[in-house]
């Protein structure tokens, strides 16, 4: 048979008709094959810009306008460097690290180890040791724009005529609006903190507590026939552990049962 099926034709196709039958060509299996690439990435030399807090941790820059960055100064205060080429990351005076408060405030450091502020006269100065509630920034995510909300409520901007980075608006308009980019490898994992047992559906992650904790030598699942949608309201209600342990001590497979 193998031989037949390696000579057998098609369907049979008479004298005078076409073969109506072509074989299509899927290009959906190429389409999802190539690696996204991000442009703006790089065209800011591998500094991809942040679209939420958790991403605003260690070496960051912040961008306004194209290609511009805050620049660190020797004197405490920062100023707008000169553009970049496209391609061209920012330089190392450009270059703040970032702390994660919490999940609403972060703080910034520049590379003379102070952190940032705002002065009474609106200033932003790096000239702080230690963080406190002056040194606590806010960033506001709206609509894919992105601005920094100081301590006093006043959000960043470069002023043009002082040439010196401040916070004196409480608005935040055009002149507010900024990037905070990172060259911090994403973690593209977002299971990294679930234990390998939790991950999948509901009705494998019990299969694969019982294979965990079973004390019997047969090693046959014993998996228990109820309803799986109480798991589900376990999960939310926080007490999902403690019904998959009780659905295993009904099969008795479970070696901490009584």
């Amino acid at each position: 048979m193998s031989e037949y099926e390696q000579v057998r034709g098609g369907k049979l196709v008479l004298k005078g008709e076409k073969n109506k039958s072509k074989k299509r060509k899927h290009k959906s299996r190429h389409v999802n094959s190539a690696p996204k690439v991000d442009g703006d990435c790089l065209a800011h030399g591998n500094w991809w810009k942040v679209t939420k807090i958790e991403e605003i941790t260690g070496p960051v820059a912040i961008e306004f306008g194209k290609h511009t960055y805050v620049k660190a100064l020797d004197s405490g205060l920062f100023t707008l460097g000169a553009p970049h080429d496209e391609g061209e990351g920012p330089s190392p005076e450009e270059v703040l690290t970032a702390v994660l408060i919490d999940d609403r405030k972060v703080a910034f450091k520049s590379g003379y180890g102070k952190y940032l502020r705002v002065e009474k006269n609106g200033v932003v100065t790096g000239r702080s040791d230690a963080i406190g509630a002056m040194e606590q920034w806010e960033p506001v995510f709206e609509n894919g724009k992105m601005a920094l909300q100081s301590y006093s409520d006043c959000f960043m901007s470069v002023d043009d005529e002082d040439d010196a980075v401040v916070a004196r608006s409480r608005k935040a308009s055009s002149d507010q609006m900024l990037h905070i980019r990172s060259q911090t490898v994403k973690d593209v994992n977002p299971l990294k903190d679930v234990p390998a047992e939790e991950q999948g559906a509901l009705a494998q992650v019990e299969i694969n507590y019982v294979k965990k904790f079973q004390k019997f030598q047969d090693k046959r699942l014993r998996i228990c026939s109820e309803d799986k949608s109480e798991l589900k309201k376990a999960k939310e209600e926080g007490t999902f552990h403690e019904t998959l342990l009780d659905r295993r001590s009904k099969m008795k497979a479970d070696r901490y049962c009584k």
